[in-house]
This record gives C-alpha cells, structure tokens and sequence, in this order.
C-alpha cells in the first residue's frame, strides 16, 4: 500500500529575493505565505522539502485586462512575438493579451470567410505557430480554423479522410500545436488511436504516439471466464487518450496523458511517432511518488497539459492535487509547487500551462483566471544551472549548483548536477564524492570505474615491475624447488643401492 501524502508546512524562511517578473517586481515571499507545500524526492522515494523555485506573483482575470470575463477558458498559448492568446471556451472567442498581460490587444470572435461572417462553437485549443499563424480547435464545430494573427481568415482542417479512420469518426479537435514544417498535432475527442496528424494543406496523414495499454494474464484470464453482460461493464482495455500537447525546438512532439499506473504520464515523442523521452533515476515521470489510497485526492497524479519550456526543461500540470512538476531532459525532477484550495496562488480546476521568460501561467477553467507564478533565486540558480549543463558549460553549472546546496544543503540534485559535471572535467574522484551525496548509483558507477582505470594507468610502472618481480621469484622458487626435489631421489636412490 502506498503512502499517504502527509506535508507540513514550511516554517522556515525562504530565499526567495526579488523576483523579476514580466509585469512587475514582486516583494520577497517567506514559506509560511505560500499556500502550497514546496517538495521534491529522495532516492529512497521519501518526501524532502524544499525552498520554494517559484511563488504567485498576481491572477489574470478578464475584467483585470478590460474585457467580459472569462467563462469555462480551456487552453492558452503564447506567441514568438509574446502576446498571450486565451481559449475563452465558453464565450466563444479568442482573448489576445499583450505580454505583461495587463490589458486585451484584441478579441477575435468571428471572422470573414469568403464573404461571410463566421465564428466558433467552444473553441477549446489554441496555438501561435512560428510562421505568425493562429490555430484554434474549434470544437463544436468539428474543426481546427487557422487565422492571422489579426483574425483574418487562412484556411479550414476539417472532416479528414483515411482508411485507418473508423466508419463513423466523429472529429472533435480539443487541442493542436504546429511544428516548424507547419504540420498540424491535433487531440481529439476519443482518439485513443494516437494524436492526428495534418500536412500543411490540411490533408489527414495518420496517427501519431500511440499509447499500447497492456493486459496482465491475470486480467485477460478473468476476461475469458466473465459472461457477456459481465465483460460489457468491465473496462475497456483501449489506448490512453492525450491530453496535452507541445513542442520543442528541435520538433520532437512532448504529450501529456493520464497514467493509472503514475509511472509515465509524458512522452517525448520523435519524427515517427516514437517514444524517445529520457527517465531519471527512478525511472518515474508520473509526478507524486507518495500517494494517499483512499479519498478525493487519492491516486496517481493526472496530467492534463504540459509546456516545454527550453534547455531541455518541461513542466507537466496535475489536476488531481494541483501541483506543478518540472523535470529536466535526463528525467531528473527538479522542483514541485503548487496546489488546490481557495487562496491566492491555488487552483480549482487547472487545465493548461505556459511559460514566458521567468514565469509560469497556469489557467483555472472553473475560477476563470490565469494565475501567474514568478522565479524564486532558488528556482533561477536550479533552471540556470540545468540550462548551462545543456548547453556543455559544466564550470559555470558547478558554481550555480553550489549556490543551490546553500539555500538547500541536502538537495540531492544538486549535488548528482555538481558530480556529472566534474565527471565531464574527468575529475572522477571528486565526481565520486559528490555522486555518493546525490545517490546516483548509475553515475557513480560511471566514475568508479573511469577512477579505476586512472588508478592503473598511473601506476601502471609500478604495477609492471611488482608483477615482473613476482614472475621472476615464482621462476626462481620453481627452479630451486626442481634442484631440491633432484637432490632429494638422488639421495634416496643412494640410500636403496648401498640397501
């Protein structure tokens, strides 16, 4: 039986220092404020708190930026040129923010197409493609409508067309993203089959990452036994929907979906469709390792969106406990925040999730708001050093780990960040010693053996001539022992003749 979550609050201060956000500088913000725990795991799977990386720095809300509030919003996206577009789902429009997100550049909800006046039926996805393209999942509609910026009319995705497709498929996009070549990723409603995807003139090409659900004996067992009636009600053994969905600069598609198991609740997903993510340690990217077993918030954590953020860095939203999981792009998991409840800085229903420059948005479908969180130093120094670790700069990623440590002196991460580092410098001995903190079995094994080889390569003169010493004495005692052992049967041959 798993463990209950069981967090006290942090009754330390925090570092927190000043935080440079997008619209204004927020005050220092101690622990005991937050209204959230700040956590991470150890090796061992036990819970360890931690300072906080990221704090509430304001919420959004539509009457804040001058316009009709939001109803049930669904998605939001932020462009190359940083404006903010919102999926205000139920209003049946799309919300145009500028980037400190303090007043409505525009509101798209209707738009000319060929003459006539068009517009959307809940539109629940939206995306800002590098060539300056809006995409919107217009869900009722059954269509994806791609727009200018300014909302003039492109061109229409809709109603694809394929064998592979079911007799019958009914398209209702929920979420789309667009890669660099302009091919289209759309989540639909019941496409357990994979994500969908579009060639830039709108023809359906496949599925993509499909999810393989996998049957233990012992259910396939009870399947074969069970009578009609009783396998109609049991389970559908289908695919995992997806349920967010994202990409990073080299193309590879991130997608979020909701794992029973909470073992892998994201994959990063190459050209083919195949599942290339990297896992840390633990070999766990399903969130929370410490679950209660009974109760509302029982359970695996959900993931409902995710968001790539650079450098190999990628947060995934939870909606069963609210929280915010980051993890870099070894599968190391770096810091978690956030939560439900009432207070500023806590979610209803969260749905979706951005990043711009050093903040986190996250957007709650049911209290109709962005909340905004800020970077706290300990934040910036984790996401810098893991940053500079991608880029190949390990020196400078060694002194920004070494901040860590002194705002969290038992940070296992930070001290696996400053061992991989020195063991980039081929400095194995001290890799080791800074490993062994981080329990990281896996690489200091690694320098273990690099250190080995060290050892023997530098005494290697030494080692020559024990070895050939030796070799000369067992020759040696060999041909003495020989000349004994001949002495001996002379002597007794001797002895029998004069007998």
């Amino acid at each position: 039986m798993k463990k209950r979550i069981s967090i006290k609050k942090l009754t330390a201060s925090l570092f927190a220092g000043t935080i440079l956000a997008v619209t204004c500088a927020a005050p220092p913000v101690h622990a005991e404020e937050l209204p959230y725990d700040t956590y991470n795991y150890t090796y061992w799977e036990d819970i360890a708190l931690t300072p906080a990386a990221y704090v509430p720095v304001g919420t959004v809300t539509g009457a804040t930026v001058g316009t009709d509030g939001f109803s049930e919003p669904q998605d939001l996206c932020v462009a190359p040129d940083g404006l903010i577009y919102v999926a205000d789902t139920k209003n049946n429009r799309i919300v145009v923010l500028n980037e400190t997100m303090t007043e409505t550049v525009r509101v798209i909800d209707s738009f000319d197409r060929d003459g006539e006046q068009d517009g959307f039926d809940a539109p629940y996805g939206v995306c800002v493609s590098e060539n300056m393209q809006l995409y919107i999942a217009d869900s009722n509609h059954k269509r994806v409508v791609v727009l200018t910026p300014e909302g003039e009319f492109v061109k229409i995705i809709d109603n694809p067309q394929s064998e592979i497709l079911e007799e019958g498929f009914d398209f209702v996009p929920l979420k789309v993203t667009v890669d660099y070549a302009d091919r289209v990723y759309v989540i639909a409603k019941n496409a357990f089959e994979g994500i969908l995807v579009f060639e830039s003139d709108g023809q359906f090409t496949g599925y993509f990452g499909t999810i393989d659900v996998k049957i233990t004996l012992w259910e396939k067992f009870w399947k074969r036994l069970a009578s009609k009636e009783e396998r109609a009600k049991q389970q559908l053994y289908i695919p995992t929907e997806f349920t967010g969905i994202d990409i990073d600069d080299d193309g590879f598609v991130y997608a979020s979906n909701i794992d029973s198991d909470g073992v892998q609740g994201v994959r990063r997903l190459n050209p083919r469709g195949e599942d290339v993510i990297q896992k840390g340690e633990n070999e766990n990217l399903g969130g929370d390792l410490v679950v209660g077993s009974y109760g509302t918030y029982a359970g695996p954590s959900e993931f409902t969106d995710v968001t790539y953020r650079g450098k190999g860095i990628y947060s995934l939203l939870d909606r069963k406990r609210g929280r915010i999981f980051t993890y870099d792009r070894e599968g190391n998991l770096l810091y978690i925040f956030g939560g439900l409840g009432t207070q500023e800085g806590t979610f209803n229903t969260p749905i979706a999730i951005e990043a711009v420059n050093d903040q986190i948005l996250v957007l709650d479908a049911y209290n109709n708001s962005i909340v905004r969180f800020g970077e706290t130093e300990y934040g910036s120094l984790i996401n810098d050093a893991v940053g500079l670790r991608y880029d190949g700069d390990e020196t400078e990623a060694i002194a920004k780990w070494q901040q860590v440590l002194k705002l969290d002196e038992n940070n296992e991460l930070a001290n696996t960040g400053i061992g991989k580092a020195y063991l980039t410098a081929g400095e194995n001995r001290t890799a080791m010693k800074y490993l062994e903190l981080g329990r990281n079995r896996k690489y200091y094994s690694v320098a273990w053996k690099r250190y080995r080889n060290e050892l023997l390569i530098a005494h290697i003169n030494v080692i020559m001539t024990v070895v050939i010493v030796l070799i000369a004495v067992c020759l040696l005692y060999t041909k003495v022992l020989k000349k004994k052992i001949g002495r001996g049967r002379r002597t007794k041959a001797k002895e029998g003749g004069l007998a």
